[in-house]
């Protein structure tokens, strides 16, 4: 008895008799099959349908073509086309390597802008996995359409990763003869990639960006000039400053640790400033993992040069075998103290998040960790350093008015000086008076529990309404087409502070 296998799109073995009937097709194929012809398409006539339009602001086009972008990027010189489509199967956006195979689809449009569901063009891998909702293959003559044969489709549908809908597909096209049995979890995977990153981006999240192709930024020695410095900052600052200073001065290798943007670097910097009168200080950062090797190149000579510090920044997202190449480097160059003379002068520095995060082979080096606090624990610097990142932007002072104060010192920074430094910049391109209305809604909200897209333009338009000034909280509800009642209970919701505009105390 011959005992047919499973397959991604049925049972049976998904392929068409001579004859054209439909007795050897899977069961869902089959049925695909049914549906074509009650659509009225013939196997000869494709009617993909032509809106025009694609909305490429929506969540499906932003994620989906930010994934297979980056699949593309892996497939180089691989004859396949990586599609995003709606959930009516109107394709929104088309990546692909191949010229052959991207005139090929021109021809038969498939291609942004044209609908390829079933009722257009009957049985295809796209429209077959949005009508049965799963993981699709259709492959060369499976094809209801003979111009579609020359070609195998696997597609995978996109749910919304918080209604459950579907939001569309992922499909991959090759040529029905060079098709890869890999071809339907490379759109598994796409998908599900997609789905999680919509999930993010969604919930008010951004991931983690690619690190850029910088290999290193110069700090002269004349970082730290008395006209590039903010003013007095708090013990907490001046005294991780001290320690790394001293800890550098004893020629011992330093790890600087803290939360991304507490200004690892910029402690590291200062400690090394005043070293020597030629001092130069490097800052090499890891770029993307396939970088890796030419930016090693770059700066690792510079290890052997006098009077060169070399910080090392983010050493936690270096790959195994680049941070026992460094370990190397360093080891190489590490100058023993002369008998009775003074320490030498250490020539480099790491940063990371903590010291539990340096890779294997580069803490034996570290002889000493100080910490960078975090802005959130040292308020009193957020002033000095808002006017700071000011001036050092526009050239001259800025003026911060006392509600515009109250709210920088009141905010609790989750991403350190990174992000006052962002808020800064973005205030003062606009005015030298900066007061409220010029901070962005951010600073004014608190919580922990991430937003929606949504709630995050409700909150936005609250706090624009609110800032606005000389406008009244009931005037704002008016703007806001709310009641006070509603406003003073959005404020709670989404924890906005605003100067002037607490809300009543329920007894």
């Amino acid at each position: 008895m011959d005992m047919q296998q499973d397959t991604p799109y049925g049972s049976g073995d998904g392929r068409r008799g001579t004859d054209g009937s439909l007795a050897v097709l899977a069961p869902r194929l089959r049925a695909s099959w049914r549906r074509s012809e009650r659509y009225g398409v013939t196997p000869e006539e494709m009617r993909p349908v032509f809106t025009g339009a694609v909305d490429k602001d929506s969540l499906l086009y932003e994620c989906g073509h930010e994934v297979l972008r980056r699949l593309q990027a892996t497939l180089a010189g691989e004859p396949l086309s990586m599609m995003i489509t709606s959930s009516d199967g109107l394709v929104l956006c088309r990546l692909c390597n191949d010229a052959s195979i991207s005139r090929s689809l021109d021809r038969v449009n498939l291609a942004p802008g044209f609908c390829f569901a079933e009722n257009n063009v009957g049985t295809n891998g796209l429209g077959l996995a949005l009508a049965d909702r799963t993981p699709s293959i259709v492959r060369a003559d499976e094809h209801y359409c003979t111009r579609l044969r020359g070609y195998t489709c696997a597609a995978v549908p996109v749910l919304d990763p918080v209604t459950g809908d579907l939001a569309g597909s992922v499909n991959l096209t090759t040529w029905s003869d060079s098709s890869s049995a890999l071809l339907l979890a490379l759109a598994q995977a796409a998908a599900g990639h997609t789905t999680a990153l919509m999930l993010a981006r969604g919930s008010g999240r951004r991931t983690r960006p690619t690190p850029r192709g910088e290999v290193f930024r110069v700090y002269a020695d004349r970082f730290g000039a008395a006209d590039d410095t903010p003013g007095p900052l708090s013990p907490a600052w001046t005294g991780a400053l001290e320690r790394a200073r001293t800890a550098l001065g004893r020629g011992q290798v330093v790890a600087v640790v803290g939360e991304p943007g507490a200004g690892r670097t910029a402690l590291a910097s200062l400690a090394r400033q005043g070293a020597g009168p030629r001092e130069r200080v490097l800052r090499a950062r890891p770029p993307a993992a396939e970088e890796i090797d030419a930016w090693l190149t770059v700066w690792l000579p510079e290890l052997h040069k006098d009077s060169t510090c070399v910080i090392l920044s983010d050493v936690e997202t270096l790959p195994a075998w680049a941070a026992t190449e460094t370990a190397r480097h360093f080891t190489a160059v590490r100058r023993p103290a002369p008998a009775g003379g003074p320490p030498p002068v250490q020539p480099f520095v790491l940063t990371a998040r903590d010291y539990a995060s340096i890779p294997e082979a580069l803490k034996p080096l570290v002889a000493s960790v100080v910490e960078a606090p975090a802005l959130r624990t040292r308020p009193d610097d957020v002033l000095p350093l808002a006017h700071h990142f000011a001036r050092r932007y526009r050239g001259r002072p800025v003026t911060f008015t006392a509600a515009a104060a109250a709210v920088l010192t009141g905010y609790d920074w989750p991403e350190n000086a990174r992000q006052l430094q962002r808020v800064v910049h973005d205030a003062v391109s606009r005015t030298e008076v900066v007061d409220k209305h010029h901070l962005p809604a951010e600073v004014f909200a608190g919580g922990d529990h991430r937003l929606t897209r949504l709630q995050i333009l409700e909150r936005d338009e609250i706090v624009r309404c609110l800032t606005e000034p000389g406008v009244t909280v009931a005037q704002a509800a008016d703007n806001l087409g709310m009641s006070r009642a509603t406003v003073y209970r959005k404020m709670a919701q989404y924890g906005i502070r605003i100067p002037g505009r607490t809300p009543p105390q329920r007894t």
